[in-house]
């Protein structure tokens, strides 16, 4: 039996959401899955992503294969590098707590540059919502000064 983890789509028209299942190749796209483990939200900026890290490498350990997409919010969320560490684990390469070492300086970093992002994006919608006054008054009362010289 091939397994997935691909995107289950939920939401209304034009709102998506998504739950990150774990299902048989064969099921169809909403239909039945045997573990959900997570959540993304594309509405969001940056988009809203909740995974049970754990799970989602345990399946990885276990053969399941995601989609294109779904192998994206993998390695944003570290699974995929949490993976790669734990087979230089494996092949003796550097032990556990070394691994978990990299792998926690790398996620402080990631959470900072998203932190970094957000506040980007909220200062440029606050920046739009700002009223700049025009003078337009001042504009048209010399049009009409010169007219009448």
């Amino acid at each position: 039996m091939a397994v997935k983890m691909r995107l289950q789509r939920h939401g209304s028209k034009k709102r998506p959401f998504y739950f990150i299942v774990v299902a048989d190749a064969r099921a169809p796209r909403d239909g039945k899955f045997i573990q959900k483990i997570g959540t993304y939200n594309p509405l969001t900026v940056p988009a809203t992503i909740q995974l049970d890290r754990q799970k989602a490498l345990d399946w990885l350990h276990k053969g399941a294969q995601p989609t294109d997409t779904v192998r994206r919010i993998l390695s944003f969320k570290g699974v995929l590098f949490l993976k790669h560490l734990l087979r230089g684990v494996k092949l003796g390469l550097f032990d556990e707590a070394a691994a978990m070492v990299k792998f926690q300086q790398w996620h402080d970093e990631h959470e900072s540059q998203i932190k970094r992002r957000s506040d980007t994006h909220r200062q440029q919608q606050r920046a739009r919502k700002q009223y700049v006054p025009t003078r337009k008054a001042e504009s048209s009362s010399e049009g009409t000064t010169s007219s009448e010289a």
